[in-house]
């Protein structure tokens, strides 16, 4: 079943979410119109006076590469969504633009006189990557709030604590630091390794949490000395040096020693920015509720929950029941504005091409989603994608499935407006 249905009155005031087969009945009866298709919302052609709404939780979790989004209305989650970011894009590309001014300041040009007096960062600032991760978070929070009556937020403010992972092992008094200690550690490692045994690769088995030198021969319990592995690999190893067990497999050895102090990425990037898009979501003015990713995996696993970001999402915080009412999350993901850049350079940082200052060409820019119908070639049929304009007005286009071009312009007819973010819906239906 897909998410449910926005609802917006005459005069744009937010609604309770309606199935998919009430908005198509108001549709059809002409009781309401398309007010938006990504999120999809209706508008009535009437207004409601006093409307009687209920309860509806915005549910976050956060994530260095996506981020799930879910609506629970009263133990039913009405809505999810998935947000991918794009902040390893934003790396490069300042890679890049620092690479090329380097090498053109390097050449014999003019003289170009260092500014250092102009470099100082205000409290609290994050690098752009890591910015873009809030702000778009930010902005899907607004949007929804604009359509959907929120009375609460939550979000996964604690990923992974690693102050309190040093002692995974519970023994003596530990047992009674409850049913979620050792999660943490358990969810920083499948991360870490991918979810899968260190030794064999083995995925589709139980992991167990691993020492790479032995505690018994004064292996530490930090989580740099622990990885996962399966069960016949973690006895086949046993008390032995990792060298020894893995003397005739150097190249699984010289990668499981690189990656064990690897620190991880993806979880550092969570954590710098959990709390400016804590303080982001206070400004709303709503009741925040935080939870921990030790207890987000706890409810899922207890209500026996498949895995997937927007899942999570609805896990997230204090969750004594669930009933999942949607399998069809909307997929987001940013894309950005464009650029500013008045040409493109090579790879010495030389113009080659020009770009012109028209953005718009026969009624379409880039980021138009557009649904095109292709009469012939290799990509004939019905294709619903994120365009990219010529001037020429043969254009290409990008799928979920991947790049369709060429693409003429009068084969297209725009659903959405770019706004910065591609859309698609989930094809994992259950």
């Amino acid at each position: 079943m897909s998410n449910f249905v926005f609802v917006l009155d005459t005069n744009k005031q937010s609604l309770d979410p309606v199935p998919p087969g009430q908005a198509r009945r108001l549709l059809k009866q002409d009781k309401a119109a398309v007010f938006r298709r990504y999120p999809f919302t209706i508008i009535f052609k009437y207004a409601v006076p006093n409307p009687k709404t209920q309860a509806h939780q915005l549910k976050i979790d956060p994530g260095s590469k996506t981020t799930g989004l879910a609506i629970v209305q009263e133990k039913k989650v009405v809505w999810g969504a998935e947000l991918t970011h794009r902040g390893q894009q934003i790396k490069n590309d300042l890679e890049s633009r620092r690479a090329i001014r380097r090498s053109r300041r390097n050449r014999k040009t003019r003289y170009r006189k260092p500014r250092f007096l102009n470099r100082t960062r205000p409290k609290g600032w994050l690098p752009p990557s890591l910015q873009s991760r809030v702000e778009n978070i930010s902005t899907w929070v607004k949007r929804i709030l604009r359509y959907v009556p929120i009375t609460g937020i939550s979000q996964e403010l604690v990923k992974f604590d690693t102050k309190e992972m040093q002692n995974p092992e519970i023994s003596g008094v530990e047992y009674q630091q409850g049913e979620l200690a050792g999660y943490q550690v358990r969810e920083y490692l499948l991360e870490k390794w991918g979810r899968k045994c260190a030794y064999c690769g083995a995925t589709d088995t139980r992991l167990e949490v691993e020492h790479i030198h032995p505690k018994s021969k004064g292996g530490s319990d930090g989580v740099s000395n622990l990885t996962l592995a399966c069960h016949s690999c973690n006895s086949s190893k046993g008390n032995r040096n990792i060298k020894d067990f893995l003397a005739k497999k150097p190249d699984v050895l010289s990668r499981i020693l690189r990656q064990a102090k690897q620190p991880l990425k993806d979880a550092a990037a969570v954590n710098t920015t959990r709390w400016a898009l804590f303080n982001r979501l206070k400004q709303t003015g709503l009741p925040l509720e935080s939870g921990t990713g030790g207890r987000t995996k706890y409810n899922r696993i207890r209500l026996e929950l498949p895995k997937s970001h927007w899942i999570d999402a609805a896990c997230v915080g204090i969750v004594n029941n669930l009933h999942v009412l949607t399998q069809q999350p909307l997929l987001i993901t940013a894309k950005g504005w464009g650029n500013r850049q008045m040409c493109t350079p090579n790879k010495y940082g030389f113009p080659i091409k020009y770009r012109t200052q028209c953005k718009t060409f026969f009624g379409f820019q880039t980021g138009d989603m557009v649904r095109a119908i292709l009469p012939s070639g290799k990509f004939a049929g019905i294709h619903v994608g994120r365009l990219t304009v010529r001037e020429s007005g043969v254009f290409e286009m990008r799928t979920p499935k991947g790049k369709v071009s060429p693409v003429r312009h009068k084969y297209c007819k725009s659903i959405h407006r770019n706004d910065g973010y591609m859309y698609a819906f989930s094809t994992n239906v259950q």
